[in-house]
């Protein structure tokens, strides 16, 4: 091997090692922005491709050249995924990501994780997001915030009080993780019987059902809202689970049940809970979202 090509080997390498270290935090901001872990991956494998093709002896920063680029992609994907997402059949909900395999995706902050912070987030602007995001769960300076987006730091202290006023504006106080354990295995229990009066006691008066199939055969394409509807909608899906196998995995920092049949994936079912009780039943069932399940 000639020196030159010594050098380059030696050069891409160097280029994987600090790809590879940053590599965690640039898929935790990608997911948050997109609410996919596919479309994530994805994501950051353009992004090391861009690296591979890049100047890197003009780079001072590589972990923040890495992360501006991330977020710059991220914001232009997320424009073209909600464009997508106009003619997707029933209601969008986020992928769910195993934390419990993946647990450096919350090992720094596990703000803007969860389904509901990632529900709210949905109706923030691209830069809306990704400044709360950046600042939110990730920590960065409002300086380098402002320069990710190419901003002032004003206008970014604005976006980031924006989302947040949103978000907090929406979310309520949520139930410790024990506790939204507790009340999905509850909820489970009683869907599986049609228990009725039991699965009443269990809902917030607000309740509503989500369930994500993108026109799937027998899955709701519209919400079910209110105690008696959303009683009555599981009530009448005794037969659901006749066969149906569960499984408890921690995803975005809670718990969900991986429902089975026969050894076959269904779907994967959460319930985002406060102090009164399950507020929203997130029913995922379409095949490329819960792929990592299977």
């Amino acid at each position: 091997m000639t020196d030159s090509k010594a050098r380059t080997a030696d050069d891409l390498d160097e280029a994987a090692r600090i790809f590879t270290e940053v590599r965690p935090r640039l898929f935790g901001i990608a997911y948050r922005m997109l609410g996919s872990a596919s479309e994530a991956e994805d994501l950051v494998q353009d992004v090391w491709l861009r690296w591979q093709a890049y100047d890197r002896a003009s780079v001072r920063s590589p972990a923040a050249f890495l992360a501006t680029t991330t977020t710059r992609m991220a914001i232009n994907a997320l424009q073209s995924a909600r464009v997508r997402r106009e003619t997707y059949v029933g209601p969008w909900l986020p992928e769910p990501v195993d934390t419990s395999a993946d647990p450096y995706l919350g090992a720094e902050r596990g703000e803007a994780l969860a389904f509901a912070a990632l529900l709210l987030m949905e109706k923030l602007t691209p830069s809306e997001r990704a400044a709360y995001v950046l600042r939110e769960a990730f920590d960065y300076p409002y300086g380098q915030i402002a320069d990710i987006l190419r901003s002032t730091e004003p206008a970014v202290r604005q976006l980031v009080s924006r989302a947040r006023k949103h978000v907090a504006g929406e979310r309520k106080t949520r139930v410790a993780p024990e506790a939204q354990k507790d009340l999905l295995t509850k909820f489970v229990a009683a869907a599986r019987t049609g228990d009725m009066t039991a699965l009443e006691r269990l809902f917030a008066a607000d309740v509503a059902s989500y369930s994500d199939g993108n026109g799937a055969v027998r899955v709701a394409r519209i919400p079910v809202l209110g105690v008696e509807r959303v009683t009555k909608f599981f009530g009448a899906l005794a037969w659901y689970w006749e066969g149906i196998e569960v499984d408890w995995v921690a995803t975005n920092g809670e718990t969900s049940a991986v429902l089975r049949r026969d050894g076959v994936l269904q779907g994967v079912m959460t319930v985002v809970a406060a102090e009164g009780g399950i507020e929203r039943i997130l029913w995922i069932v379409t095949p490329e979202k819960v792929a990592a399940f299977a």
